[in-house]
């Protein structure tokens, strides 16, 4: 049952790294479109606040899938000099830790994202769009995060426990 777990959360990682990606390619459609259109003379309102909002969805879509495959930047000065005990115990530790926070940040993100839903925010630039329509990815972004973090915490703990 774990292995199947397993399998189904790496899956849900990928597909948010996919939905990252096409994050990405709106990015360079709107700049391109952006560049486009000043050429031929015509303006397209709000392709800049577009861009932004599908970079940040992009930045957190990508956290979990960038995690799962150890692309993070971590900190391995004091790991590899560790061994046995003192390892395990730094590597739970520090995911212990980065699973407190990553849920603070997702907690947040969600409150924040319902606070918007609820008092109908707009965006300050042209087109007033909604602001919970591009806090959406961001905030499944950063709950991806946290179950990743939370289920490598779990894997580690459950393999130190029965090891």
């Amino acid at each position: 049952m774990l292995c199947k777990l397993d399998k189904f959360l790496n899956s849900i990682y990928r597909y948010s790294g996919y939905l990252a990606s096409f994050f990405l390619i709106l990015i360079l459609v709107s700049i391109v479109l952006g560049i486009t259109s000043r050429i031929f003379g015509f303006y397209i309102r709000g392709l800049t606040e577009y861009s932004g909002y599908s970079l940040a969805s992009a930045s957190f879509l990508a956290l979990a899938y960038t995690f799962n495959e150890n692309g993070h930047i971590r900190i391995t000065l004091f790991l590899e000099k560790a061994k046995g005990g003192l390892l395990r115990f730094l590597t739970v530790w520090c995911l212990a830790v980065s699973t407190f926070f990553s849920g603070f940040l997702a907690f947040y993100l969600i409150k924040m994202w319902f606070v918007s839903i609820q008092l109908e925010e707009r965006s300050q630039g042209a087109d007033e769009i909604l602001l919970w329509i591009p806090q959406t990815g961001v905030a499944i972004g950063a709950s991806i995060f946290f179950i990743c973090i939370f289920h490598n915490f779990l894997k580690i703990f459950i393999k130190i426990k029965y090891d």
